[in-house]
């Protein structure tokens, strides 16, 4: 009698080159994936263990055939600099459906709390209504639904909703865009949240190893599947802004709060600055995830220690740190 085959351990990541794909590339070959990634450039690639392929996840047949034989794909592909957003985020999202459909894959999204309306309710959990007051939240909200119809046309997915990215390197987010400033000394902290008002960070290696642990029991999930990650809670928006300047070795943090109002100003001529924009409302009200489901699926949710996080994020970043 013939064995019945092995499930495949076959990975192709979408966006390998930023900071969730390359740290749930990086944790999935920890993991004993194989990994591809799916890349413009590779001569720009590195992760040790990943095989990189040339390719535009703008081009379905690309998409299609990187992903043959794969298990998983991971869509943490998006556009830099938040440029574009409108016009490409749902053809990236496209290919990838369409290649998860060729290849019977499950889809690995990393999410957001942009879903949410921030004013609504202080905790929310993967059941709650998505009212999104923006722009990129109501992309979000149409990527997550596209997903969850392409199931019943044979494409399984996963949702991983966590807060705002920071780590070693991932430039493009507002740990690397305020409270420092990568390849210089910390002098000045410039936060973006209100007084008082709590705020969900999410540290990107711990994301990484999340996925891989939820990939290693993929076979265990319904067919569209989500999680919240709660990562590091800044109760009060002044955690990570002590962290820094432990980090930093200041002895008094110089803390200035994030000039919004100035803001409109360049907004008309830089549309990164007109996407961060729409993000006010996610720092004047408290947004937290609730990850009871994630924990009692895997038992536990990776969290690693604050100042560890915040030091090596620093180091990644290239910001001297004592």
């Amino acid at each position: 009698m013939t064995a019945p085959a092995k499930p495949s351990k076959i990975a192709l990541v979408l966006g390998a080159q930023g900071g969730v794909g390359g740290e749930t590339a990086a944790a999935l070959v920890r993991h004993g994936w194989t990994v591809r990634a799916l890349v413009r450039d590779p001569g720009k690639g590195g992760r040790p263990g990943v095989t990189y392929l040339q390719g535009d996840v703008m081009d379905p047949p690309a998409v299609i055939d990187a992903a043959r034989g794969a298990a998983i794909i991971v869509h943490a592909v998006n556009p830099p600099g938040y440029r574009g957003w409108n016009r490409l985020v749902l053809p990236m999202l496209d290919s990838t459906i369409a290649a998860a459909r060729a290849s019977g894959a499950r889809i690995l999204l990393p999410g957001t709390i942009y879903n949410y309306d921030p004013a609504d309710q202080p905790l929310i959990d993967e059941t709650a209504p998505q009212r999104a007051r923006t722009r990129k939240g109501r992309i979000r909200v149409e990527m997550e639904a596209r997903l969850e119809a392409a199931v019943g046309d044979g494409a399984r997915s996963l949702i991983l909703r966590a807060g705002d990215y920071f780590g070693p390197r991932a430039a493009s987010n507002w740990f690397a865009s305020g409270l420092v400033t990568p390849g210089k000394p910390v002098k000045t902290i410039l936060y973006p949240g209100d007084k008082g008002v709590g705020h969900a960070w999410a540290y990107l290696p711990d994301v990484g190893e999340t996925f891989a642990r939820l990939a290693d029991r993929e076979g265990e999930l319904p067919d569209f599947a989500r999680f919240h990650f709660d990562g590091v809670w800044d109760a009060d928006g002044t955690a990570m802004v002590r962290a820094v300047a432990r980090a930093a070795g200041l002895k008094r943090s110089d803390v200035r709060r994030l000039p919004w109002g100035l803001l409109p100003l360049a907004g008309p001529f830089n549309e990164t600055l007109r996407e961060l924009l729409e993000m006010r409302p996610f720092w004047r009200f408290p947004t937290r995830l609730d990850n009871r489901r994630l924990v009692a699926f895997l038992g536990e949710e990776p969290r690693t220690p604050l100042d560890r996080a915040v030091v090596e994020t620093m180091r990644g970043l290239n910001v001297p740190v004592r």
